[in-house]
């Protein structure tokens, strides 16, 4: 990663670093680190585990905050579905971070930059990162700017299937998803998707994968109807 690349990223994301170095090993993927026979420790997993346990810090925080009332099995739900791999993916491609991850080839061409696994784990690292590098109050800021905000219309996407389902269902309605096509590559695919309500198609989505391809259409369908959730984050992220 060279010094253009850190500058652009931290530009980016409002934060300098004392020390790059941390961000480069944040950014560091395993297949890289193996590729390129770096030692073991100079991947981005033991920032990743550090980064994972301050965002469950922060975000229990945010939660207990906003939910005064609310009992503590209810609370677990909500962070789930805010620190789940798909709203941390998201929060990630907001940032472009995958343009910024060292990858190693063969994971690189695999489609790897844009794999939900690969950027949350990414997220969190950088989470991990910033907390080594500036303290509690950075990382703080960082998770409540880059994961936290918006987080209402984040959930909304990843739990459309579900909030959908429930529109339908109190109209008295029937649904289902028909797979309108499919291509590419087996390591490479491409899905497109339709949201079909009582027998008319209302929307279509196309994804990497068939399960995310209908999240997508059923998103779309809710903005079609035209109808806001009353969801309260209590489903986990699928």
């Amino acid at each position: 990663m060279n010094q253009k690349m850190i500058l652009e990223f931290e530009n980016k994301i409002g934060y300098t670093f004392a020390d790059p170095d941390l961000l480069v090993t944040a950014l560091t993927h395993s297949s890289y680190s193996n590729e390129k026979r770096l030692k073991k420790y100079k991947c981005n997993e033991r920032l990743e585990f550090l980064g994972d346990a301050v965002l469950e810090l922060i975000s229990s925080e945010y939660i207990f905050q906003q939910n005064q009332t609310r009992p503590e099995g209810v609370l677990t739900r909500i962070r789930a579905s805010y620190v789940c791999e798909p709203t941390l993916a998201l929060c990630a491609r907001e940032i472009d971070l995958g343009k910024y991850i060292l990858l190693g080839k063969g994971e690189d061409a695999s489609g790897g930059r844009d794999r939900d696994s690969i950027l949350s784990d990414a997220l969190e690292a950088t989470i991990g990162a910033i907390y080594l590098d500036g303290g509690l109050e950075r990382a703080r800021e960082y998770v409540n700017h880059f994961v936290l905000q918006d987080i209402e219309q984040k959930k909304l996407f990843y739990d459309s299937k579900t909030i959908l389902q429930e529109m339908v269902q109190g109209k008295h309605r029937s649904l289902h998803y028909e797979l309108l096509s499919e291509s590419g590559p087996d390591h490479h695919k491409s899905f497109t998707v339709a949201v079909i309500i009582d027998g008319k198609q209302v929307a279509t989505a196309t994804d990497r994968t068939k399960k995310k391809a209908e999240q997508s259409a059923a998103y779309q369908a809710i903005l079609k109807l035209g109808v806001k959730s009353s969801h309260e984050g209590e489903t986990e992220c699928i």
